[in-house]
């Protein structure tokens, strides 16, 4: 019998004050929370009923465990004697490769003493753990004679070790996080490796630069960020230093900034010196954060924007639904897709816990995504299904789906005997998640195509000349090349598949009795409707396109711009957003590559009105382009907007920015410097979406 410590002290807790604790008393007594005793009473039901016993929980009287006298005898004797075993296979490779990290080389007898395993485990769990390290450029290495030894450099071994405990305990350091919190630690290490002053203090100051920033974080990059500062603190306590080639701040100004300050907070706090490539390569980790929140997302990641919205229309193309005109899925994905690429790049690596249960639940979905993710974000070799995964929820919630309603129905034809036949029918829809349906029929049967019109697929173990190809020939003992072929056949078939079904039902508009809308919905819709209007007004009403013969600077080209606008009273203190526009720009270049524009822009409070103008330059001035290469800007387009933004508001202003590059005409239009077509574009431009996205709602 296996029993961890807690269980046994779970166990004895109930034995000796019967129907006296609950979950919650013996989450206070074990010092840990709620959910963890929930997970450990699994464990403990199991090892009752090896004793025909079984716990009784009750509200009122709490947790008992019910059963005959000498069955409690049993297990309390059992109980007591047996030593806890508390390590699973990956912690005990975590402490593997917490030793490794020493950088020193270990026997192997040495490190199965220290582990307390024999050398047969030992030599599994390195296996295991140099595949793991593989895809992070860290290898392990056994010598004869000088022993086991991790080789990689120490930004790989850090990103190693980050992500194994993301990973593998990443519901423990949520709880030890909690713990933390509530001064309810104990003094040991977390998870053998972390110190808890060093924790709890982390968290701290995190927590109130991002706070006093009014920037946030997802959940698990926030739990990603405080695992990567306190394994660089450690690193660096241990003098474990970063190479000097870690790389430049290039594109990295805010994360920078921000990293600094916490550097130099953690500095104040503890003996510890942060050195400026720790601070770069904790900025990188940062940038690969979820660090905006949705309704803030810069509406200057141009291309990403149009590559965004190239996704949604590809993804709506093979499902047959129209996503296009959600404002919301494109916010969300544009939010999410920036950090989730440059983590690929970057080669950091995410876990994603819910990866199993999205592609179980939405098979056909992710599947759509896969294919339009891989077809139009060519420059990255390989996507992780765990990012896949995360994109498809964006795209699930926007079908406010519970479930697919669209199932494949698959045929099997196998003349080699009903118990093969359903044995490879039952294989299939194992291995093939997304097949609910299979019927089995006889090669006569066939024949007959007007009996196999209706299936999606028709996998059979034998030749049918009379299909010609529309089938697909498998062994009856489906081998691993069948199972990709069937995977392939269904990713390539995707349109032909949804055609003719309805993807998600579309729910009804709720309405009154009368059959009229609730007058709640008629003054939401006005309200969106005249927002709508007022930006539309505003953008056009406030057009100008400037020609300055004059200045050669571009920030001399924005203050003119600016104080003219404020003269116009569309806005209040041009100082204050000359300022906010020179903040934005610090954070990255503007210039819009391939175009010989580059797009001004910022939220203030000062903005009344929706603001967009363009200044065509006499003589091209050099800036820094969004790519972060430097470019040649021939005309400077201003667009501002008020701080507060309501979401249609928000639709207008990234209508305008992802026009710009809609394609080569928009791109020659806006750079023309002729006022009355760029008016017309613009005209054009919400005159269509009026069409498309309000008539049609």
């Amino acid at each position: 019998m296996y029993i961890t410590t807690r269980e046994k002290a779970i166990i004895e807790l109930l034995v000796k004050t019967s129907g006296k604790h609950t979950v919650t008393s013996l989450a206070n007594h074990l010092n840990v929370s709620v959910r963890t005793v929930h997970r450990d009473l699994i464990g403990v039901e199991k090892i009752l009923h090896s004793f025909n016993l079984h716990l009784l929980r009750n509200i009122e009287t709490g947790l008992k465990i019910e059963g005959k006298n000498e069955n409690i005898f049993r297990l309390v004797q059992n109980v007591t004697t047996i030593i806890p075993i508390d390590q699973t296979p990956e912690e005990k490779k975590l402490l593997l490769l917490i030793a490794l990290m020493q950088e020193e080389a270990f026997k192997i007898q040495a490190l199965a003493n220290e582990l307390g395993v024999s050398n047969a485990t030992l030599t599994t769990y390195l296996e295991e753990l140099t595949e793991w390290l593989s895809s992070f450029n860290v290898t392990i290495t056994r010598k004869r004679g000088v022993g086991v030894d991790l080789i990689g450099s120490e930004s790989a071994k850090r990103k190693a070790l980050a992500s194994y405990f993301l990973l593998f305990f990443n519901e423990e350091l949520i709880e030890s996080l909690f713990l933390l919190e509530n001064h309810k630690y104990a003094k040991e290490l977390i998870l053998h490796y972390f110190h808890p002053e060093y924790i709890v203090v982390i968290d701290r100051i995190v927590n109130t630069i991002f706070d006093r920033t009014q920037q946030r974080l997802a959940d698990n990059d926030y739990i990603g960020l405080i695992v990567h500062i306190g394994i660089t603190m450690q690193r660096v306590d241990a003098s474990f230093f970063l190479e000097e080639d870690e790389g430049a701040i290039h594109n990295l100004t805010n994360e920078y900034n921000l990293i600094n300050e916490i550097c130099a907070e953690l500095e104040t706090a503890f003996s510890v010196a942060f050195t400026e490539q720790d601070i770069i390569y904790l900025a990188v980790i940062l940038k690969g954060s979820k660090l905006q929140a949705v309704n803030v997302v810069p509406y200057d990641s141009l291309v990403l924007s149009k590559m965004v919205k190239s996704l949604i229309q590809d993804v709506s193309s093979q499902l047959h639904i129209d996503l296009t005109n959600d404002f919301s899925l494109y916010q969300g994905l544009l939010a999410h897709m920036e950090p989730s690429l440059y983590r690929i790049k970057q080669q950091m690596g995410l876990f994603n816990p819910l990866k199993e249960e999205i592609k179980q639940k939405y098979p056909i979905l992710f599947l759509a995504v896969k294919n339009s993710v891989e077809q139009l974000f060519t420059e990255i070799d390989s996507i992780p299904d765990d990012e896949i995964a995360f994109i498809v929820l964006h795209f699930g919630s926007a079908l406010v789906m519970r479930e697919e309603k669209l199932s494949i129905q698959a045929l099997v034809v196998c003349p080699t005997g009903i118990g093969t036949s359903k044995m490879l029918a039952s294989r299939i829809k194992k291995e093939i998640i997304g097949i609910d349906h299979i019927d089995i029929k006889s090669i006569k049967e066939v024949h007959d195509q007007t009996n196999i019109k209706n299936y999606d697929l028709i996998i059979s173990t034998v030749k049918l000349p009379s299909l010609n190809n529309g089938y697909l020939l498998v062994s009856p003992l489906l081998t691993e090349e069948n199972i990709l072929a069937i995977k392939s056949y269904l990713r390539n078939n995707l349109k032909k598949l949804t055609e003719k079904r309805e993807y998600i039902p579309i729910p009804s508009t709720e309405v009154s009795p009368t059959g009229v809308a609730s007058s709640g919905t008629i003054v939401e819709l006005l309200s969106q409707l005249k927002a709508i209007q007022e930006s539309i007004e505003a953008v056009l009403n406030n057009f100008r396109v400037y020609k300055m013969h004059h200045i050669n600077n571009h920030e001399k080209v924005l203050a003119e711009m600016v104080i003219t606008a404020q003269k116009e009273e569309l806005l209040n203190s041009a100082i204050d957003v000359l300022t906010a526009l020179r903040e934005r720009e610090r954070k990255g270049g503007l210039g819009i590559p391939g175009t010989g524009m580059g797009l001004f822009h910022c939220r203030d409070k000062n903005i009344h009105k929706l603001i967009f103008q363009i200044s065509h330059l006499h003589e091209p001035i050099l800036v820094k382009g969004m790519d972060g290469s430097d470019m040649y800007m021939k005309n400077l387009l201003l667009l501002l907007a008020p701080e507060e933004l309501s979401v249609r508001e928000q639709e207008i202003v990234s209508l305008i920015s992802t026009s710009l590059i809609e394609d080569s005409e928009a791109i020659m239009i806006f750079s023309s410097s002729n006022e009355e077509v760029i008016r017309g574009k613009l005209e054009n431009i919400f005159l269509h979406y009026l069409q498309t996205k309000i008539i049609k709602e």
